[in-house]
């Protein structure tokens, strides 16, 4: 019989997950084989690396000892399920599954067993609302932040006006792809400016119908929601048109270093967002020296400080950083997954703490709330140099647009809420 809302499921979850774990459980959702292992590796290398170095530093977080459980999902919706379902009798605290697709199956899975999710940067963005989404998270930012932070930025290009600008939009086919859409339909009844969508289906490699349609219409500006293989195609097909690729612009999962470095010099001046900087930071060579030079490397050694690996270090660090916080809160070491999530929501970021933790201005300040689980909602826009081969950041953290934002989030979560029995509110 189903139960009446996963509000009562998420209690029952917490009640079974029994006695505190003697060490943290940490699991890996990673991908690296299939078509998006040139995304999914650097991030599970920058992962689980910097919970290794805790492990050789520290003794782990607060004198537990962090424990890895890697599953391979390739990208796959119904393997991640499965992984899921595999790891989360070990003790799982948290779970990061680095896929929007496979996190909308584990949004109900995980609220009913009472196991938090990170989707950083990605997932259901309405999840910001943890008065609805009780047991997930997606700070710092998300979708619909990064689609209005974009918007910002061409504003600012175009001296405050995108009155009849053409923007287009190729998206990769997915629940992710389809993500900013909406926020992107309402900027452009706010802004004047005329949106057309592109959608790219899996994995990518076949875009000519899309870049020719771009090349006929001749937009001002294109947005590209991609991952994997096809990012690397469209900034290919674009420079095969001529497109000037200062004024096309990836969100923050189509700005790596694999994504342009295929099609070489006629990269250069791509752009894309970021939720974090990329720089040389000391905690890079705490891991070189304590982890990798001590044979304890997740990869091969080679992803170190790029953009991906850098993303993987900083969510472990915000997994951290909430456990750390959790064993505060409730006065114990051993902590189990729903005082992890108390953790979580009580999460508060400083300059002064990433300074602390090696990692200067990695990413914006934030805090945490019941009201609030998507942080501060901002990124900067990043320029390819493909003559030095590195990122060059073009602005500071750009903040979203809150009165669009706010609202779509308000009457996403209230459906959701409708549909799934969910009387809103604070744990």
């Amino acid at each position: 019989m189903k139960m009446k809302t996963l509000a009562a499921m998420a209690l029952a979850g917490a009640l079974a997950t029994g006695p505190a774990m003697a060490e943290l459980v940490m699991p890996d959702l990673s991908y690296r084989t299939g078509p998006y292992a040139a995304g999914g590796t650097p991030f599970s290398d920058g992962y689980q690396d910097y919970l290794n170095l805790l492990n050789a530093r520290d003794g782990g977080i607060g004198g537990e000892s962090i424990r890895i459980v890697e599953c391979e999902t390739g990208y796959n919706t119904e393997k991640g399920v499965e992984c899921y379902e595999s790891t989360k009798g070990e003790g799982a605290l948290i779970y990061q599954p680095l896929s929007t697709g496979i996190t909308y199956q584990l949004i109900p899975k995980a609220t009913a067993d009472g196991i938090p999710i990170h989707t950083m940067g990605y997932g259901r963005t309405s999840a910001a609302n943890g008065e609805v989404f009780n047991w997930v998270f997606n700070y710092p930012a998300n979708y619909w932040d990064a689609a209005s932070v974009a918007i910002n930025y061409l504003l600012d290009e175009n001296g405050g006006d995108l009155n009849g600008k053409k923007i287009a939009l190729v998206y990769h086919n997915s629940a992710y792809g389809k993500e900013p859409i909406r926020t992107l339909e309402e900027l452009s009844s706010m802004h004047g400016f005329e949106l057309s969508q592109l959608a790219v289906d899996h994995p990518g490699q076949e875009q000519k119908s899309q870049w020719l349609q771009i090349r006929r219409e001749r937009p001002d500006y294109v947005l590209m929601w991609g991952w994997g293989v096809m990012n690397q195609v469209a900034v290919q097909e674009a420079a095969n048109i001529n497109f000037p690729m200062e004024n096309f612009i990836g969100n923050w999962w189509a700005g790596a270093e694999h994504d342009v470095t295929p099609a070489g010099a006629a990269a250069n001046g791509y752009k894309s967002l970021n939720m974090n900087r990329v720089q040389d930071y000391p905690v890079l060579e705490e891991i070189k020296t304590l982890v990798h030079d001590a044979g304890n490397a997740a990869g091969d050694g080679s992803n170190i400080g790029k953009v991906l690996y850098v993303r993987g270090m900083y969510a472990a660090m915000l997994a951290a950083e909430a456990i750390a916080k959790a064993q505060d809160i409730h006065g114990t070491a051993a902590v189990t997954p729903a005082m992890v999530r108390d953790g979580m929501e009580a999460l508060e970021i400083t300059n002064a703490r990433m300074t602390e933790l090696g990692m200067e201005g990695i990413g914006p300040e934030f805090s945490v709330s019941c009201q609030n689980h998507g942080g501060a909602g901002q990124g900067l826009v990043q320029q390819w140099n493909a003559a030095d081969g590195v990122w060059e950041p073009l602005t500071d953290f750009i903040a979203p647009d809150a009165s669009v934002i706010a609202p779509l989030i308000a009457e996403d979560s209230a459906a959701f809420a409708a549909e799934s029995g969910i009387t809103p509110g604070c744990l």
